[in-house]
């Protein structure tokens, strides 16, 4: 069987310069290779050598949507000399790709600009620039301080910060530096952070909490670490941890989940200054703040609470987002200020005028009217109510 199957190989492939594969009906089909294109390594009179090469790391090819992959560089002459020890001789131009194998494993770099232009050839002259990738600052709205309603201790703390972040070098060792924000939900610590980042032109990183957890020992701490150092790099900058109590457990659960001790030093390190953060501010929110780690809680300089609104602060938000409703609103929302006592500025907003806009457009009514919020009200099953007060 092999002896004639290689007798077959050899006549097809001296007379059609193909080979024989064998297919699931268990035949002997006679396929001709088509030639791979491969970009071979050119020679230096072949493609001129390259004088400039930037690069924008652009992740890994596959990669879990659920993961951020960062990367950050900080010593780019020491860079330089990895990625020559990799690409040298390599032909590329502007819209190529090259792929890391060595500490990252195919993590891509996307090449922006060569010079000269045209296809050119890595030497040991070459130099190679990474560029800085910030973050993305499309805030889903333009919120200001305005908007904000209530809070004046918030307020009046966002006013140092602001000097702060406007102008880093005149607070020196005064700095505002840690700030947790601790309420109920909805009461407005995420809109004050984006409003705070908004009028200070500052690069916001929004972070949920347990984006900082890692898959293996170490993790963690990196991501946290990798965090400040890339925020240190796009000053003036604010840091806008939310849900802190998922990963600043005190370490008495380290038993219980195992990177406790490990985010929770990491983040002292940060909150400490032992790096000098200067041009940025960190901000945590809570709900539950008897949760977090004793070490970790002294580290923020003040704990600003966010309480349910008033009854004139109920009517004011009800009445600010009803001026944005893409409806108009006929309905006397000072009749709904007592029946939404315990209620905050997100619930007003989406239990109640959301829910009222959308029984008006589905009945194709041109304004909003009393009946489509007293429906919103009814909606709202009795348990899933807002509790009057969760901090004494």
């Amino acid at each position: 069987m092999w002896l004639q199957y290689l007798f077959k190989t050899l006549i097809f492939e001296s007379i059609t310069g193909g080979i024989l594969i064998q297919t699931y009906l268990d035949e002997w089909v006679a396929a001709r290779l088509r030639e791979a294109k491969v970009k071979e390594v050119v020679s230096r009179g072949e493609a001129r050598p390259a004088r400039y090469i930037r690069l924008r790391p652009a992740g890994f090819p596959l990669r879990d949507i659920h993961k951020n992959y960062p990367i950050n560089i900080n010593d780019e002459r020491l860079f330089e000399i990895y990625a020559k020890e990799q690409w040298i001789g390599s032909a590329v131009e502007t819209g190529d790709y090259l792929f890391d194998q060595r500490i990252i494993p195919d993590f891509a770099f996307k090449i922006t600009k060569v010079l000269p232009k045209g296809e050119v050839v890595l030497s040991e002259d070459t130099k190679i620039e990474v560029e800085k990738v910030g973050p993305q600052r499309s805030l889903e709205s333009d919120f200001v301080f305005s908007d904000i309603i209530g809070h004046s201790a918030v307020k009046d703390k966002c006013k140092i910060i602001m000097k702060y972040l406007k102008n880093p070098q005149s607070f020196g060792l005064w700095a505002p530096r840690n700030i947790l924000f601790f309420g109920q939900p909805g009461t407005g610590k995420t809109m004050t952070a984006k409003a705070l980042a908004n009028e200070t032109n500052s690069t916001l990183y929004l972070i949920r909490a347990t984006d900082l957890i890692g898959e293996y020992v170490g993790d963690s701490s990196k991501r946290i670490h990798e965090l400040y150092s890339t925020a240190l790099d796009f000053t003036p900058a604010i840091i806008f941890i939310d849900e802190l109590d998922a990963i600043g457990l005190d370490r008495s659960y380290q038993s219980v989940r195992g990177d406790v001790s490990e985010v929770v030093n990491a983040l002292l390190t940060e909150l400490e200054g032992v790096q000098d953060n200067r041009g940025i501010v960190t901000i945590a929110a809570t709900n539950n703040p008897n949760m977090l780690d004793r070490a970790l809680r002294s580290r923020f300089e003040e704990e600003l609470e966010f309480k349910l609104p008033t009854a004139n602060e109920r009517l004011e938000i009800l009445e600010s987002y009803a001026r944005k409703l893409p409806l108009k609103i006929s309905a006397n929302l000072k009749e709904y200020v007592r029946r939404t006592e315990g209620f905050s500025g997100r619930d007003l907003k989406d239990k109640v005028l959301k829910t009222a806009l959308h029984k008006a457009i589905l009945q194709d009514s041109g304004v909003v009217t009393d009946s489509h919020i007293e429906a919103a009200l009814k909606a709202i099953p009795e348990k899933s109510r807002p509790p009057k007060e969760m901090f004494t």
